[in-house]
């Protein structure tokens, strides 16, 4: 589908995806995305969503390799061929 993103999933949530390392949907943000997502796969839009505009502060997102929390969060603007990278936080010390 040319008019996609390809979202890559985190290996720790690939089973919510049918074990897929990566996912191609339509969408112009990142909400747009990620809700499409979680509307496809309910247990993984949970893991992703606190609410439904509202990530869980452990799952961070980006594009192209830019972090959505200085760019737009949510709202930041997709455009075909965009790479959506999610990536959960690790802890540790």
């Amino acid at each position: 589908m040319s008019d996609c993103v390809k979202v890559q999933i985190p290996a720790a949530l690939r089973t919510q995806v049918g074990n897929q390392a990566a996912v191609e949907v339509p969408g112009s943000s990142v909400q747009q995305v990620l809700g499409t997502l979680a509307d496809q796969y309910p247990d993984f839009g949970k893991r992703l969503f606190k609410t439904p505009t509202e990530l869980n502060r452990f799952i961070n997102v980006y594009v192209n390799d830019e972090d959505i929390r200085f760019m737009d969060n949510l709202s930041t603007a997709l455009k075909p061929g965009d790479d959506v990278a999610i990536v959960p936080a690790i802890a540790g010390g």
